[in-house]
């Protein structure tokens, strides 16, 4: 070996050997240290967890062993500082120990040391014990009693000890450099995988369809392998970037329940960088492998837009068809305003939107639901609640030719009938492609984009109404 470097291990060693003789005071640190617990949830099925406690650690180097964290814990995120003396407290070394307490585990860590083996005896109805050494655990434990060799052993097997290098739980470990004799409180800080949230909406229809009611619950889904109790809950909404996993974590999301008792929404929300953030105004317990709900928003008589929509498709304009069947659905919508002028105003988590009315008899009925994205304030969302059953639309192409090697032209007549016992006003969207002009038409159009004209036709009760236009496009 090198002088220079046989030199450097020396110094390395005489250097840091006073320090790890040190090292050997071990403290463990459970819950009940525990002062402060704050967990803010991503609807990344992440969670930011700081973990404060209490404790009196011995002058000088030693090991602190913090119980009770999340098993899905993020080791790379682990982060622990001393809100009491930020510049006593020194991190020298940070571990994560998941290797845990299991009947296979604890024989692996066994094998070539002695155990007891109890049996029963059948005779004397007590149990017989004798001293054997594990040999093996491969596909079962394998013991050498005396000069003899067994397996299939039918007795209990009992250890002296749990080795120190098994967990009962997941635990962080840390080798501190620690200045201060006195109490102080430390934060722990870390992310975690397999706690997730989302939000659900009811929303519930007047009579004419044109006000409702609306609430909204935060569903948390707690798979992250420890309980959160008396915590101080944050969520935050918004599209957070986060770097592929190298596997594919759990995401299960469980859907809210309609029959609900009305609660007061207990969130309070505020823009928080790109997001935005709810801090519930009290403190919860979220249990591992729980789902809690918790009331969002509530707001009732807001005024809603309902929409009858017939699309059309841009392949029609580019050759003859003729009648085009691909398309006899109307859809129906319904459009929301979120803005404070119609009793509503705090942004939306992305979520689902479930939507109910009341029948004749006055017994709620699911009529629909859609899924929306991030709803700022002072902005609509919409909801496609399904096919209209009595709404029918019909489209078919009457005339198709090219007039030159880029312009065609194209005539089409749609048909729309309305079975319902009241009027409805049905809007008719066509994509058409190219840069178009309208020959003739015979209800009054409106280009609402650059490739769209669309039609408002009023349809009488038990009426057809037929629309007809024709186009000339160059592409």
């Amino acid at each position: 070996m090198d002088l220079k470097i046989l030199m450097t291990c020396l110094f390395l060693i005489i250097a840091f050997f006073p320090l790890l003789a040190r090292a050997e005071k071990t403290m463990t640190t459970t819950l009940d240290d525990q002062e402060e617990l704050a967990v803010t949830v991503y609807n990344v099925n992440m969670a930011l967890v700081k973990d404060q406690r209490k404790l009196e650690l011995p002058k000088g180097a030693c090991e602190l062993r913090f119980m009770d964290v999340a098993a899905k814990i993020i080791p790379t995120s682990v982060h622990i500082v001393s809100l009491t003396a930020p510049d006593n407290l020194f991190v020298l070394e940070q571990n994560y120990e998941y290797d845990l307490l299991s009947p296979a585990k604890l024989l692996d860590k066994y094998v070539g040391k002695e155990v007891k083996l109890y049996t029963k005896n059948h005779y004397t109805e007590r149990e017989e014990w004798v001293t054997a050494t594990l040999l093996s655990n491969n596909q079962g434990p394998i013991f050498k009693i005396g000069d003899e060799i067994t397996y299939g052993h039918p007795g209990r097997i009992i250890f002296p000890g749990v080795p120190d290098n098994l967990m009962a739980k997941p635990t962080l470990v840390w080798l501190l450099d620690n200045n201060r004799s006195s109490p102080q409180t430390v934060e722990a800080s870390y992310l975690t995988n397999g706690i997730n949230w989302q939000c659900d909406y009811v929303l519930v229809l007047s009579a004419d369809d044109k006000r409702a009611g609306f609430n909204g619950w935060v569903t948390i889904d707690n798979k992250s392998g420890t309980t959160y109790g008396n915590a101080k809950l944050k969520l935050v909404a918004g599209d957070v970037h986060r770097v592929t996993p190298d596997r594919l974590r759990d995401n299960i999301l469980r859907s809210a329940q309609l029959e609900r008792a009305k609660s007061k929404p207990q969130f309070k929300e505020e823009e928080f960088f790109e997001y935005h953030i709810y801090t519930l105004d009290r403190r919860t317990t979220v249990k591992q492998n729980q789902t809690k709900q918790i009331s969002l928003v509530e707001a009732q008589n807001i005024g809603v837009h309902k929409e009858l929509l017939f699309y059309g498709a841009a392949y029609y304009y580019r050759s003859q068809h003729g009648e085009v069947m691909s398309n006899q659905k109307v859809g129906v919508f319904v459009e929301v305003a979120n803005q404070a002028s119609n009793n509503m105003g705090m942004p939306l988590p992305k979520g689902i939107v479930r939507v109910y009315k009341k029948d004749s008899e006055g017994s709620l009925q699911f009529v629909g639901e859609d899924r929306i994205d991030h709803t700022p304030k002072d902005e609509k969302f919409r909801i496609h609640m399904g096919e209209a059953f009595d709404v029918v639309g019909e489209r078919k192409q009457t005339d198709w030719k090219k007039i030159a090697y880029d312009t065609y032209e194209a005539a089409f007549e749609i048909s729309l009938r309305n079975h319902k016992k009241e009027a409805v006003t049905v809007r008719v969207i066509e994509p058409i492609p190219g840069d178009w002009q309208m020959l003739q038409h015979s209800h009054e159009y409106e280009k609402t984009q650059a490739f769209t004209a669309e039609f408002n036709v009023p349809v009488p009760s038990n009426k057809e109404v037929k629309i007809t236009y024709r186009v000339r496009m160059r592409f």
